[in-house]
């Protein structure tokens, strides 16, 4: 929903703000005496019919948490379907984030958080010899040192026209696609729709360790387990660890991994999440350590389960804008401060409310 100002005939309205309601907004009853909005959402299968109420005061609003300023041409940068986030390395306040296959071009998305709303300022499309590349799900993103990224695509065993494979990806700080990696044959012939999920890496040089986070169990796995792979950039060399899921009860429910991002040499942290909106959904930040722990070849009958915990419950955060409490948070950052953020996909607003939730989550102790 967004908010206008008619300034009078022949006069263009006035853009003042969007709103977050629920999904299928069908009723609004103005309460001027009270400065009031109120608007009744009908359940379009997303989530719960509700009814949300607006106060018109001078306070700085809640909602929007991200915009983004405009393109070269003077128009808006167009967003949404926001999927992966990862932290510039050199410079605070500066994010970058990708958006998935709700558009038919992957972009790379520099953020400014020293704003209020946080601001898009910049976007990349990714291209190979200088054209967009199609077909790319971009589910991660991992700055490498250099400035340039690795970028997870996850892949669909079951598209229409034919698989679609889970690929990492080597883009550098403009964009240009420069290295397309395809999992070994041994671990893509176990894939399942619910492939590559974020992207995380370590170390550089001879020592630079690509780490994935696969986000529901493959054909392989034992129940609640999922895959973290890890490909050794210089060897080539690939290898698979185990991460256990909590279980989630009930028909049609699941968890899952969102999100990877390192948060020291060996340490990491991930969005565990079910596909449910609510107060009692489960959305957490889980942290794991892979130090001393070799990773088992691919295809070894017995792979190492790590051992993770609690960092942060996420449902309060969502809470706090006094909506409804979303499924989709796929994003989480640290940055080079130390500030954490975290973010929800919206899916490119097809069957949605379009409704995406920047969360500021500030400095974590001990995170490392």
């Amino acid at each position: 929903m967004s908010v206008w100002q008619d300034q009078g005939p022949g006069k263009a309205p006035l853009y003042l703000q969007s709103l977050s309601a629920g999904p299928g907004p069908e009723g609004l009853l103005a309460l001027p005496q009270r400065n009031l909005l109120v608007v009744a959402s009908e359940n379009d299968g997303a989530a719960r019919a509700g009814v949300s109420v607006y106060a018109r005061t001078a306070a700085q609003p809640a909602y929007p948490t991200l915009m983004s300023s405009d393109s070269a041409s003077g128009t808006p940068i167009a967003w949404g379907a926001i999927s992966g986030l990862t932290a510039d390395r050199q410079r605070t306040n500066t994010l970058w984030a990708v958006t998935d296959s709700a558009y038919a071009h992957a972009r790379i998305l520099k953020i400014d958080t020293s704003l209020t709303p946080a601001m898009i300022t910049d976007e990349l499309v990714v291209r190979a010899n200088g054209k967009p590349v199609p077909g790319i799900d971009a589910e991660g993103v991992a700055q490498r040192e250099d400035g340039s990224f690795w970028i997870a695509s996850e892949g669909n065993p079951d598209a229409k026209g034919g698989a679609v494979p889970d690929l990492l990806l080597r883009v550098s700080a403009k964009g240009e696609m420069q290295e397309r990696i395809e999992l070994p044959a041994a671990l893509q012939s176990q894939a399942k729709r619910f492939g590559l999920e974020g992207v995380a890496v370590t170390g550089s040089g001879a020592d630079e360790t690509v780490w994935l986070a696969v986000q529901r169990e493959w054909k392989d796995d034992p129940e609640g387990m999922v895959k973290i792979l890890r490909y050794q950039v210089g060897s080539k060399a690939w290898g698979v660890l185990h991460y256990p899921l909590d279980t989630v009860a009930g028909a049609g429910k699941w968890a899952g991994l969102s999100e990877i991002t390192a948060v020291g040499p060996d340490t990491f942290v991930v969005i565990e999440r079910d596909n449910q909106f609510g107060d009692q959904s489960l959305k957490t930040l889980k942290a794991f350590s892979v130090r001393g722990i070799t990773p088992a070849a691919v295809g070894a009958q017995d792979v190492p389960v790590l051992s993770k915990r609690l960092v942060h419950n996420l449902v309060p955060d969502l809470q706090a804008p006094k909506g409804f409490v979303q499924d989709k948070v796929e994003s989480f950052a640290v940055d080079a401060a130390g500030n954490a953020f975290a973010m929800t996909d919206n899916d490119g607003v097809d069957g949605t409310n379009g409704e995406t939730h920047f969360i500021r989550l500030g400095k974590f102790a001990e995170l490392k």
